[in-house]
């Protein structure tokens, strides 16, 4: 049987709250309820952009100001 992957980089689903496309700012909560911020360059689409309400899948991780992020934002679907 295979385990579910844990700690601090496993994979996460959530939804996208917010998404600035002219800044490339937005926000992912987890299912949890936690917010994550991510900025475009995070999405795994090359079109870095998305839509409020959007499922995703995505990683946790420290981003370049050293505050948890989301990063490999990916659309669930």
């Amino acid at each position: 049987m295979v385990q579910a992957r844990r700690g601090p980089n496993r994979p996460r689903t959530g939804r996208v709250a917010d998404f600035d496309e002219a800044r490339g700012l937005g926000t992912v909560v987890a299912d949890d309820g936690t917010p994550f911020p991510f900025h475009s360059t995070a999405i795994a689409d090359e079109t870095r952009r998305i839509a409020v309400g959007t499922p995703v899948v995505f990683v946790a991780a420290p981003g370049h100001l050293g505050r948890i992020e989301a990063r490999a934002v990916t659309v669930l679907g």
